[in-house]
């Protein structure tokens, strides 16, 4: 029998944690050339990468949902933010989402796949999706925040979640909350496979 986490956990108890911090690199993909080039050829040689998409939140109803803005896939030491809303998804990136040898870890994956599939039709392969796998564990808190509180035990900021995924550029922070997004969900799952 593997280690038994909690079923849940409280956001007071959420806040005493300390934040999460990703110390790899960070690169932002925005078209074709040798960054698109370098993130195809790490992320095809890795065994488990991290994913999650991110799209321009709408602040009126009746407005037409807004397609994927953002693709985070993320390994150990890199993640990268390939933005959709400028340069579409690209042939060798969607080969990777329908790789059967690398697994792409997320949470509500169905979702990000649909979104994605709108702008490129792929297979998608290998995908885990964080909220079953959970389950098994007997935890019950299924978002982002509240697994990597009750597994690793850290505190993710969720404070960029709506800001504005198609600006012009990317701030810093918008970055590092997505590649963090992305590189938690492959932590989770990593320290889980372990116990």
């Amino acid at each position: 029998m593997g280690k038994v986490y909690r079923p849940a956990i409280s956001p007071e108890e959420i806040e005493l944690l300390p934040l999460a911090d990703f110390t790899g690199s960070i690169v932002v993909v925005e078209r074709q050339g040798k960054l698109l080039d370098e993130a195809v050829n790490y992320l095809k040689h890795q065994k488990i990468i991290g994913f999650d998409t991110e799209t321009k939140p709408n602040f009126h109803s009746g407005e037409k949902r807004n397609g994927v803005a953002l693709l985070q896939l993320s390994g150990e030491d890199r993640a990268y933010l390939f933005r959709t809303c400028t340069m579409g998804l690209d042939d060798r990136v969607a080969a990777i989402l329908s790789d059967s040898g690398i697994v792409k870890v997320g949470a509500a994956v169905r979702d990000d796949i649909n979104g994605l599939r709108r702008i490129r039709d792929f297979s998608p392969e290998a995908f885990v999706d964080l909220q079953s796998e959970v389950k098994e564990y007997g935890i019950t808190d299924l978002s982002v925040k509240k697994m990597a509180a009750i597994v690793l035990g850290v505190k993710i900021s969720k404070a960029q979640r709506l800001s504005n995924w198609e600006a012009k550029a990317l701030t810093s922070a918008q970055s590092k909350y997505a590649a963090i997004d992305a590189w938690i969900c492959r932590e989770i799952y990593l320290t889980l496979e372990k116990d």
